[in-house]
């Protein structure tokens, strides 16, 4: 399931955020359960501003979210509390115990979810194979796994493009078709004649 949602504007800096959707992508509903129920893909390393707009999709879906915890590895401030739609949310950290990648979200109803976050400076086509990898309902990798062959990929996907580039750069297949078959002149030559035996 991908969900997507825009913020209305309330002020002029929100006018800009107005055309934003929400980028989450979750696993989808009934599916065995994986080590990862979706990604999402914040705008910033702002979760004071950037969580009420993923609980206010999470909650009609998981039940009100109550608590949630991050690796300090990756968001710079940590708010203890985050106000959002009608209550606020808890916000705890670990270190060493939590994934860097992860974001745990919990409710007291229902039960816990772990998202990859995507950082939000991730490349649109980086981006998109993380949200499909962690919302694989068969997925088996956690969220710094999927990161590390993301950048496999990514620098598979580079090394490409720099072969492609010098391949273009000397002329590519007008310049292979001309070089690697270089012009043989015809030869004919009549063959000396044996004297036949007697």
């Amino acid at each position: 399931m991908t969900a997507t949602i825009s913020r209305p504007p309330t002020t002029e800096a929100d006018d800009r955020l107005s055309s934003l959707s929400l980028r989450l992508s979750l696993v989808p509903a009934g599916s065995a359960p994986a080590l990862l129920d979706g990604a999402w893909w914040p705008r910033s390393r702002d979760l004071g501003a950037e969580l009420p707009s993923l609980t206010a999709v999470l909650d009609p879906l998981w039940g009100r979210i109550t608590r949630v915890t991050v690796n300090p590895a990756q968001w710079p401030v940590i708010p203890r509390k985050v106000p959002v739609a009608g209550h606020v949310v808890n916000v705890g950290w670990f270190r060493d115990e939590q994934d860097p990648h992860e974001l745990l979200l919990l409710s007291y109803r229902v039960g816990r979810w772990n998202l990859l976050v995507v950082p939000p400076q991730t490349a649109p086509d980086s981006a998109a194979w993380l949200m499909a990898a962690a919302s694989d309902p068969h997925g088996m990798s956690t969220a710094s796994r999927l990161m590390e062959e993301a950048a496999r990929l990514r620098t598979l996907r580079d090394a490409d493009r720099a072969v492609e580039a010098v391949w273009d750069s000397e002329g590519g297949i007008e310049a292979q078709d001309g070089a690697a078959r270089p012009r043989i002149p015809a030869m004919t030559a009549a063959m000396p004649q044996q004297p036949m035996g007697r």
